[in-house]
């Protein structure tokens, strides 16, 4: 982020999008993960489970906005990252990641900003919610 010195709450400091989550991103992140419970790769296993398709890893998602976080700021920067999942992540959902100042703080003889953090998919739906703190 630059201009941290006219930073402001309400200033939108994280955006980004990523391509549609496909079968194939799944079967990808199950290899670098170690992540391989079926529910998101095996169709078949997940109608058994109750769902109509397999579904993102929300770990998956939780990276992204990660990535989102240190795009705009440097990971020396990044004081403090935390999230909840909200909802599942579909086979095709386009993701937006986003933060908002919503703090401006003192701590550790640094200025601060506290940052909501939302994943949102085409529809608008929150997949995951969260705050990072990150020094400006």
């Amino acid at each position: 982020m630059t201009g941290t010195n006219t930073a402001a709450v309400g200033d939108r400091v994280v955006h980004k999008q990523f391509p549609a989550i496909s079968r194939h991103r799944l079967a990808l992140y199950c290899g670098a993960s170690g992540d391989h419970n079926p529910i998101h790769v095996d169709i078949d296993f997940a109608e058994a489970s109750g769902f109509p398709d397999v579904f993102s890893h929300g770990m998956l998602v939780m990276g992204y906005l990660g990535q989102s976080l240190s795009d705009a700021f440097p990971p020396d920067r990044i004081r403090a990252f935390s999230t909840r999942f909200a909802a599942i992540t579909q086979v095709g959902a386009e993701l937006t990641c986003e933060g908002t100042i919503a703090e401006l703080f003192e701590a550790g003889g640094e200025r601060r900003a506290r940052i909501a953090l939302t994943t949102k998919d085409q529809h608008g739906e929150t997949k995951l919610a969260g705050e990072a703190v990150v020094a400006l």
